[in-house]
């Protein structure tokens, strides 16, 4: 068992749309990583994910409307829902999602990371 301090942990994150696991608990992973920029429209058949913003704003883009989500805010996107996180700045995010997300979801491109490190 260990405290874990997010600042920290995030400082030590220099790259985006790069997760890293946190910590893990009951099959589900907490990853922390930073975004900047657009991502890539994706959805997850099988899971659902869980975004909270840790420092700064980003914006969920969804078939439906986009949402604007900032420090302190979270939003959790059901599993099969079309989405692309887009940050003009950078932003610092918890993720909490089941071990086998995969975080570009049905999509495999640059962007796919298989293999996360963890801090």
């Amino acid at each position: 068992m260990e405290k874990i301090n997010l600042a920290e942990k995030l400082a030590s994150i220099s790259t985006h749309y790069d997760p890293h696991i946190a910590a893990s608990l009951n099959g589900q992973l907490v990853k922390l990583v930073k975004f900047k920029g657009p991502f890539t429209w994706h959805h997850h058949e099988n899971e659902d994910e869980l975004f909270y913003v840790v420092r700064g704003k980003f914006i969920m883009k969804l078939r439906d409307g986009d949402m604007e989500i900032n420090t302190g805010e979270m939003i959790v996107i059901p599993k099969g829902v079309e989405h692309c996180p887009v940050a003009e700045e950078e932003v610092e995010v918890m993720l909490f999602e089941p071990a086998s997300t995969l975080n570009t979801g049905n999509v495999q491109n640059e962007l796919t990371k298989k293999t996360l490190k963890s801090i």
